[in-house]
């Protein structure tokens, strides 16, 4: 297996009881080269006194001076990484071991700048509930729009294909998506691999469980950062209303 380097951007703010399950997941993984990037938000429960325990060889943690929020957090962890491949985990999340590994094989095979996966919604303990949001095959700019599939903690990219700039997230809400949206719009493709290799597990006072504030971010992001007109973005919410619902039940 060629040594090609995977930097593995995680921000972290007040998430003690769900750290550990974290980082072993990503220590876990069948693929040996990675270097774990924690960026610290300034946390005050205790996950800063936590992370001093893991910095090692692999591990390296970054202190933001001021809480800043995750989109930040993530970008300084953009700037610190080193490896050919990039990914992006919540700190809440979990990955399978073989995660690295298949998405590494799958970005090879079909030469994908952007990769990303299938993800089981999890409890807080992490136990999958047997509810899986499937991807399909490829999506460009445009299906994006209608599909917001593309889940932070299963995507991969190549930095041999993309900048650092390239996936600098913006300040705003759902600042994910947005980026996913920016790397379509410029003409690449994501291509999905349809294999369950991660945990979305829901806290149950998350951001994401707020219904309607999702509701509020993904129409911003239509009508004031994409700038759609209005009526191609109501066109493309109906599609983004039905397939979420469905995620979910």
């Amino acid at each position: 297996m060629e040594k090609e380097i995977v930097s593995i951007i995680v921000p972290v703010y007040n998430v003690r009881s769900y750290l550990a399950d974290t980082i072993e997941t990503v220590r876990n993984q069948t693929y040996p080269y990675w270097e774990l990037i924690l960026v610290d938000d300034c946390s005050t429960d205790g996950t800063k006194e936590l992370l001093a325990g893991y910095e090692g060889e692999q591990i390296r943690v970054l202190y933001q001076d001021c809480n800043q929020g995750a989109a930040k957090a993530r970008n300084r962890g953009i700037d610190a990484a080193s490896g050919r491949y990039l990914a992006f985990l919540d700190a809440d999340d979990l990955w399978a071991p073989a995660k690295l590994e298949r998405e590494i094989a799958y970005m090879r095979d079909k030469k994908a700048a952007f990769v990303f996966c299938s993800y089981e919604f999890a409890d807080e303990a992490g136990i999958g509930n047997g509810k899986i949001a499937h991807v399909p095959t490829r999506l460009c700019y445009k299906q994006a729009l209608k599909n917001t599939i593309i889940f932070t903690t299963t995507v991969l990219f190549d930095m041999h294909q993309l900048t650092k700039e390239d996936i600098r997230m913006p300040a705003v809400k759902s600042e994910d998506t947005a980026t996913w949206w920016r790397i379509l719009r410029s003409g690449y493709t994501a291509y999905g691999l349809d294999e369950v290799l991660a945990y979305y597990r829901r806290p149950a006072q998350s951001l994401s469980s707020n219904k309607l504030e999702a509701i509020r971010r993904i129409w911003h992001l239509y009508r004031r950062v994409e700038g759609l007109p209005r009526l191609y973005s109501a066109y493309n919410f109906c599609f983004y209303a039905v397939r979420t619902v469905l995620r979910r039940l």
